[in-house]
């Protein structure tokens, strides 16, 4: 392990797989910057569970779906700690619905918060990890951007666009010692899936070869390892991390 204290930005760290990537990072000993869009008490409450592990933290409101807040989250970060050697992008939002029924507005919203903010962010992670001759930028995508999934033609366009840009990110930056892979999770146990009626929850079980859905944790710990010192010479990668629902 290097001697470098580590700085990651986890974009959406509030809470579900934000809050357990945020942990998992800290475990390894990386400062962190949580940022959050909405509720400032429940990063806060992921921030101090950082610290608890020994780490220092601090939490950034920001949008980063504009220039505006890429620019601001980064600026806290390097503000912080001097130094970000680790992008997680897991904000996302879903706007749900059949392709004939989906807004222009509910399509825009998804793909400007689920890629372009990755991309804002990823462009500002750049720059700063080319610098350091080292860096990981992780983003995370999910296996409707690799199966396609009815109902969220804006959601899976949104996350399969995450897959294109993790490939063409690790193709630009593998010459300066930084890294891009994306990990694609499945059905995760999140307050979201435990709302869906009892019916469709059988429905996505059985397409599922584990019979199980996914904890945050497992999500968690798939991105600290992409994260990390040891994945060096792992790049433009897409890592299923769904039970086999990929397959």
């Amino acid at each position: 392990m290097s001697e470098i204290t580590r700085a990651a930005i986890v974009t959406g760290g509030s809470r579900g797989i934000g809050r357990a990537v945020c942990l998992a990072l800290a475990a390894q000993g990386m400062n962190v910057v949580v940022n959050y869009a909405g509720s400032a008490a429940a990063a806060e409450e992921t921030a101090a569970l950082c610290r608890e592990k020994g780490v220092e933290a601090i939490t950034v409101q920001a949008d980063v779906s504009c220039e505006a807040g890429a620019e601001a989250l980064f600026a806290a970060a390097t503000a912080a700690f001097g130094r970000v050697d680790v992008l997680v992008n897991n904000a996302g939002i879903t706007r749900d619905g059949l392709i004939l029924r989906m807004s222009e507005e509910d399509f825009d919203a998804v793909l400007s918060t689920n890629l372009k903010g990755a991309f804002l962010c990823a462009k500002k992670a750049a720059r700063l990890m080319m610098k350091q001759r080292y860096g990981r930028i992780v983003c995370i995508s999910s296996v409707v951007g690799v199966r396609g999934n009815a109902g969220q033609a804006n959601y899976a366009a949104s996350k399969a666009g995450v897959i294109g840009l993790v490939k063409s990110l690790a193709k630009e930056l593998a010459s300066r010692g930084v890294t891009a892979n994306a990990v694609a999770p499945g059905f995760i146990d999140t307050d979201m899936t435990r709302a869906l009626p009892e019916a469709v929850r059988e429905g996505i079980l059985s397409q599922i070869p584990q019979a199980r859905f996914g904890e945050a944790a497992d999500v968690a710990h798939a991105v600290a390892f992409l994260s990390g010192e040891n994945a060096g010479y792992i790049t433009g990668q897409v890592l299923c991390v769904d039970g086999g629902m990929a397959m």
